[in-house]
C-alpha cells in the first residue's frame, strides 16, 4: 500500500512531518509526501494546470489499485487529476476550493504574474512563505516546513515557489469528480473560510467535516486528520 500526500499551494511535502509517528502505527505500507512542481526542491514546469501537476506525480504510484491520495487544497485537486490517468484506490481531498468569484480568480493571475520577490534576510523570505502557504500561526519559522519554503541565492532569499504556478485557477470539481476512477472523499475543517459543508455535499461523493479545525486542518491537527484514512488503511 503507498499513501500519497500531496501539499496544497504554496506549501512543501515538509507539511505533512507531523503525521510520520501517527502513520508508523496506523498506514500498512510506504508513505511518499513530495514536493510539487513549482514548489520547495522540485522543478519548475513550463505551465501549471492540475492535469500536468498530475502528470508530473504518476511516476510514483507504482501500483494503482493499492495507492490512496490524501491531497491538500490543489493537491487535493491533483489527486482528483491523477485517478482520471490511473484507478487509484481512493483520494481524500481536504480543504479544496470549489466555489471562486471573477474576483478571486483575476487574483490569481495577478499573482501568477508577479517576478519573484527578495528579501534580504532568511527571517523575512520565511515569514512571507508561512503567510503565503497560510501556515503563519500554525507552524514555528525554525520548522522544517518553514525553512523548506525559502532558499538562499547570491546573498538575497526568495520563497521556494514558482510565482505561475498561482495561474492554476479554479478546478472544474464536477469534470474532475466524473473522469475520477476511484472513491473519494471530500473535507474540510468546519472553520475553513474557503468552503462550506453545502458547497461540498452537492458533489454526491462523501464529505467529513472535522469541526473546531481551518484550512490547514492537516498541520493543525494530524491526530484528527488522519482518521480520514481509516477506511482505507
Amino acid at each position: 500500500m503507498l499513501l500519497l500526500l500531496l501539499h496544497g499551494l504554496g506549501g512543501t511535502g515538509s507539511v505533512w512531518d507531523g503525521w510520520g509517528p501517527l502513520l508508523a502505527d496506523r498506514w500498512p505500507g510506504r508513505v511518499v509526501a513530495p514536493d510539487l512542481p513549482g514548489h520547495g526542491r522540485a522543478g519548475e514546469l513550463a505551465e501549471y494546470t492540475f492535469e500536468a501537476i498530475a502528470d508530473h506525480v504518476l511516476p510514483l504510484v507504482e501500483e494503482p489499485a493499492r495507492t490512496v491520495v490524501l491531497g491538500h487544497s490543489l493537491g487535493g485537486v491533483v489527486g482528483l487529476a491523477l485517478a482520471a490517468r490511473t484507478p487509484l484506490k481512493a483520494v481524500v481531498g481536504l480543504g479544496i476550493k470549489v466555489a471562486w468569484t471573477q474576483e478571486e480568480l483575476d487574483r490569481s493571475q495577478a499573482l501568477a504574474q508577479r517576478p519573484v520577490q527578495w528579501f534580504d534576510t532568511r527571517e523575512e523570505a520565511v515569514a512571507r512563505h508561512l503567510k503565503v502557504a497560510g501556515l503563519a500561526g500554525i507552524v514555528g519559522a525554525d520548522e522544517p516546513a518553514a525553512l523548506d519554503g525559502v532558499r538562499e541565492e547570491d546573498g538575497r532569499w526568495r520563497l521556494n515557489l514558482d510565482p505561475r504556478a498561482f495561474a492554476v485557477g479554479a478546478p472544474d470539481m464536477d469534470q474532475l469528480l466524473r473522469r475520477a476512477n476511484t472513491a473519494v472523499t471530500l473535507a474540510r475543517g468546519g472553520a475553513d473560510p474557503m468552503n462550506t459543508d453545502e458547497q461540498l455535499t452537492r458533489f454526491g461523493v462523501d464529505v467529513v467535516s472535522i469541526d473546531g479545525l481551518g484550512h490547514n486542518a492537516h498541520v493543525e491537527s494530524p491526530e484528527r486528520c488522519v482518521a480520514l484514512l481509516e477506511r482505507y488503511s
